[in-house]
């Protein structure tokens, strides 16, 4: 059910590579931390975090079936995926929205947790990672469910950490990352970037069985 080493390398510096990327959950996190200070902002990062095992969840139970049911259809909603990848990567690029942090804060820290909750869940970055990347690292020879589990959890707390990172940065120095028009630009083009790498490699990675 483990994957090798190497696999599981890759995969998680795939999952950080996702998880850095100013994207909804990101942006939900700095907003709050901004206008709340770090402590909020950490609240937020645990609620984004509950919404992404809801996606685990519904990888280990959906994607398993799937993949147990017909590899031409998993094969075509891995290509889709792949390609929204891309499209989001390059509209990110050529968008002229250098906002981060534009949400306003939530009135109480239990409104802001179940509110990251509800980013997350209805995050579509985090759901095509799910869908187009994560079963690019499954063998379907040994129980999908478990390795679905294994690395959706995995990807979760790596994402914790890249999330907790953000708000203890963006509550200390919230104020001159929002007026800083070189680190906006910045965030704009790399986070561009990556989406389209993510997109290529999940339509050409494969594991050959």
């Amino acid at each position: 059910m483990i994957p090798d080493p190497g696999t599981l390398a890759v995969f998680a510096l795939a999952s950080l590579a996702l998880a850095v990327v100013p994207g909804p959950a990101v942006l939900y996190i700095v907003a709050q931390s901004i206008h709340g200070g770090r402590r909020a902002g950490v609240v937020s990062a645990i609620g984004i975090a509950s919404g992404g095992l809801v996606h685990v969840l519904a990888a280990v139970v959906g994607l398993s079936a799937l993949l147990a049911a017909s590899a031409e259809a998993f094969t075509a909603v891995k290509i889709v995926g792949a390609v929204y990848l891309v499209w989001l990567g390059i509209r990110t690029i050529l968008s002229a929205d250098d906002r981060i942090g534009g949400r306003a804060a939530e009135r109480t820290l239990a409104r802001t947790y179940r509110q990251g909750v509800v980013v997350n869940i209805l995050n579509p970055k985090t759901a095509l990672f799910f869908l187009a990347f994560l079963p690019q690292f499954v063998d379907p020879h040994e129980s999908t469910r478990g390795q679905l589990a294994l690395l959706g959890a995995v990807f979760v707390l790596i994402a914790l950490t890249s999330d907790l990172a953000w708000a203890l940065v963006a509550g200390t120095a919230g104020a001159v990352l929002r007026s800083s028009r070189t680190f906006l630009r910045a965030q704009r083009y790399v986070s561009g970037t990556i989406f389209v790498g993510l997109g290529a490699l999940a339509a050409t990675a494969g594991r050959s069985h």
